[in-house]
């Protein structure tokens, strides 16, 4: 039986080779690598420092909290916990989150005070994000272009910028410092230790620690405020009561004694009556007064005990060296690119990509 030869082209990589036009290209990788790094100590000398601010608190888990409060708090995020009526209030943490980046609650932090460090120029946080803010050259290049081509559409005129916040309709410069605090400020809650951490990033280091304490207050208050909405309507409720049985008390009271005190010697039988009458209200609205005195500081019992504690394992400072930019490992990156884009170039070139490839 004859065997058929069949000639097989072997496609073999050639290392050797592929060093060598590596090698003969030398001159050309010096110029990309130095051009690579001149451009990429620009961009990154171009890049603002900013730092990074962490807190870390702890809040109450009370297993005695109104199961009808969880239902209600989730229902504002569109989570149905009415068939969960008997869960673990350890799922309320978790809504944290979501919480914060809601636009009421960035709104909030509008008007806080703040200065940068070494400086004594207070201004809110909203014109600190507005007008303060370092960006680099090609951004504040691309936004000066964009500004003057809209200038020229709109013939001129400026429109008057709203000052006033209104959640329901913010304007495009609100909205655009609300998405940049949706950046700066981020929320997370671990599910096992549901230990919530709240980090700020600025780029200025005592502005970070102000904001993150601040995040934080504002955090505490937030929750607090809606833990405690049902406790403080009682409150008020009963503190309304209280004035209006403290009121008919002491109007019974100066009737009974001004009578008395008219009616020295009573042999009367009208008068005696009048005066029974006058006892008997004043006993009715002693025991209404001191009922609602009592439910007065139940409910004042009951926003104490509705007040939710929190433990700060991680206070707000004042970060001593700056989180970003990695500006020596954004170099190391361009380098790397720009090697991988020339070597790419050379193998193209002398036609060893083939074999790379397995491609005949």
């Amino acid at each position: 039986m004859e065997e058929n030869n069949i000639p097989q082209e072997e496609s073999s990589i050639d290392f050797m080779k592929i060093f060598q036009d590596i090698k003969k290209y030398k001159r050309l990788y010096y110029k990309v690598l130095a051009v690579a790094a001149v451009l990429a100590v620009i961009y990154t000398l171009s890049l603002p420092n900013y730092y990074k601010v962490t807190v870390k608190l702890s809040p109450e888990m009370s297993s005695k909290r109104s199961t009808n409060s969880l239902a209600s708090m989730a229902s504002m995020f569109g989570v149905n916990l009415s068939s969960g009526a008997g869960s673990s209030e350890a799922l309320f943490p978790t809504l944290y989150p979501d919480l914060m980046n809601s636009v009421a609650f960035h709104t909030t932090l509008f008007p806080i005070k703040i200065h940068r460090d070494k400086e004594d120029k207070v201004m809110t946080y909203y014109d600190y994000l507005l007008n303060e803010q370092k960006a680099p050259w090609w951004s504040e290049a691309i936004g000066a272009t964009t500004k003057a081509i809209g200038g020229l559409f709109s013939g001129g005129k400026k429109k008057k910028e709203q000052t006033k916040v209104d959640p329901f309709r913010l304007t495009p410069k609100q909205t655009a410092i609300v998405k940049s605090m949706e950046k700066r400020i981020v929320c997370d809650v671990d599910k096992k230790t549901m230990v919530i951490t709240i980090d700020v990033t600025d780029q200025d280091p005592l502005i970070a620690a102000v904001m993150a304490d601040s995040v934080q207050q504002r955090l505490q208050d937030f929750i607090t405020d809606y833990r405690t909405k049902k406790a403080r309507n009682d409150l008020e409720f009963s503190r309304k009561a209280f004035d209006e049985a403290k009121q008919r008390y002491e109007t019974a009271r100066r009737k009974y004694a001004s009578f008395s005190d008219a009616n020295q010697r009573i042999f009367l039988e009208t008068l005696r009556s009048e005066q029974a009458k006058l006892s008997q209200e004043l006993s009715i609205q002693s025991q209404v007064y001191t009922q609602a005195s009592a439910q007065l500081q139940q409910a004042e019992l009951d926003v104490q005990r509705e007040t939710p504690a929190f433990t700060v394992l991680e206070p707000a400072t004042v970060p001593v060296r700056k989180a970003g930019p990695a500006r020596a490992k954004m170099c190391i990156i361009f380098l790397f690119l720009a090697f991988l884009g020339t070597t790419a170039y050379v193998l193209y070139k002398e036609d060893d990509l083939k074999p790379l490839l397995g491609l005949s």
